[in-house]
């Protein structure tokens, strides 16, 4: 029978946050595969740090979702938020899914036609739309969500220039009871510049008005402000069908659905507190049947979820880098993945694991990412076993924005791997090296010499 390695007894101050009814867990399941491959085999080919995709749980979680608003509704379409994971294999496997694209940027537009999406299958938001990008989308007869009356003033003049009806909608911002209201974006409600703008757009014979869009807020927990924001934009287009005798073809109620991750500071975690797809399809869905909308006219309920979509998709793993201990006796681990790479730890408190199995003992423990700054804290406080330097950890529900948001400061950034359906991986993004990073410089001519 083989010995037990000694552990060490400590004397410990519970101070990672207040217990719940079930008291403070204390044993961390280590995680050694995704969909069957092994992490550490994963590192050891691809180097560490090394994000890593699940298809599988893509595919998955995007039928899942259209599912519970295809069964309430008649008509749904998704389009994937560009802005939450632009990597090309992201979206291709939700346009390959039958979603849609939804863009913010000139960017994110041309990358979607590169990705083979027809312009007619873009929607086209944000504030910051360049008049190259507007000529373009004009053309393309792409959906231009039309965010301020500067803008929809210039779509105007250049329809006339081009001799070309634009396919255009408005965002509207509202009170849904969310505080504080996102009221940045688009035409308000209340105040009637939204119905202001819609009148406007009638009155033109250039403009082509073919939805509403709103977009309440991010990391939404209330499905009751959904209800109340498809209320709002189906007594709109009731008010044009009265008004104007015109039938839009979609409602967009945006994204901002909550993804399972643990906002920092929230007393229970996120897998047990945001609400599910159904939950989200039942009040949406529901204030639109319930509307004084006609049942043969019924507009496609449009979706542009992102985080809910993707977050669950997303590993970020890699390497212990060193222990120590901090001023007040807590254990400090550095790893090899700071927020450089992570953005999101600054919202979220992450659900970090061991790969390999460990001792049942933790302590109340600060995670660092290994960049010269203070704020590079994964977790501030958690409690955690010991990993040595050389183990391994991995960090789950990351798919959402890290890979849109990181940043190439002090380290560079790694690869990114996909496992397919049928468990084959696939680098889907290389590694950044030197390289990568002086192709974009250009030295002028006088600093070439250098002398010592």
């Amino acid at each position: 029978m083989t010995k037990l390695a000694f552990e060490r007894p400590i004397i410990q101050r519970i101070n990672a946050g207040l217990p719940s009814k079930y008291g403070l867990p204390r044993h961390i399941e280590p995680l050694s595969h995704i969909e069957g491959v092994s992490i550490r085999e994963l590192l050891s080919r691809y180097g560490s740090p090394l994000f890593i995709l699940s298809e599988s749980t893509i595919r998955r979680t995007y039928r899942d979702a259209h599912r519970a608003f295809s069964t309430r509704y008649p008509n749904v379409q998704f389009a994937w938020s560009y802005k939450t994971n632009y990597l090309n294999a992201v979206c291709r496997t939700f346009h390959q899914e039958g979603s849609w694209a939804e863009v913010v940027s000139g960017f994110e537009y041309d990358k979607a036609i590169a990705n083979g999406v027809p312009p007619e299958y873009i929607l086209f938001n944000g504030p910051d739309k360049t008049r190259d990008d507007l000529q373009k989308a004009i053309k393309n007869q792409s959906f231009i969500h039309i965010d301020h009356f500067d803008e929809l003033y210039e779509i105007i003049a250049l329809t006339k220039e081009l001799n070309q009806k634009a396919r255009v909608a408005i965002r509207v911002n509202m009170d849904t009871g969310i505080y504080p209201q996102w009221d940045r974006f688009g035409f308000n409600y209340e105040n009637g510049e939204a119905w202001d703008a819609l009148n406007r757009i009638m009155a033109s014979t250039q403009l082509e008005l073919v939805g509403l869009h709103t977009h309440i807020g991010t990391y939404m927990m209330s499905t009751e402000a959904y209800k109340t924001a498809a209320a709002k934009l189906a007594a709109l287009a009731v008010g044009l069908e009265r008004k104007h005798k015109h039938h839009i073809r979609y409602i967009d109620i945006g994204g901002g659905f909550a993804s399972r991750n643990t906002l920092r500071g929230a007393y229970y975690p996120g897998t047990d507190t945001a609400p599910s797809f159904d939950d989200f399809a039942e009040a949406i869905t529901s204030a639109l049947m319930s509307s004084e909308l006609k049942p043969e006219t019924l507009p496609m309920l449009i979706l542009e979820t992102g985080r809910a979509l993707i977050d669950d998709a997303g590993y970020l793993t890699g390497t212990v880098l060193a222990n120590k201990r901090l001023a007040d006796g807590r254990r400090a681990t550095i790893i090899d993945a700071g927020v450089n790479l992570l953005f999101t730890s600054f919202w979220y408190d992450h659900d970090i694991r061991p790969v390999e199995a460990t001792s049942e003992q933790t302590e109340d423990t600060t995670i660092y990412g290994p960049l010269c700054m203070n704020i590079d804290v994964i977790r501030g406080s958690i409690l955690f076993p010991l990993l040595k330097k050389g183990d391994h950890f991995v960090i789950k529900r990351v798919g959402a924005y890290n890979n849109t948001q990181w940043l190439q400061f002090i380290t560079l950034r790694p690869k990114v791997v996909m496992i397919d359906t049928q468990g084959q991986v696939h680098v889907v993004r290389k590694e950044e090296k030197l390289e990568t990073i002086n192709a974009q410089e250009v030295v002028p001519v006088h600093l070439d010499k250098i002398e010592w």
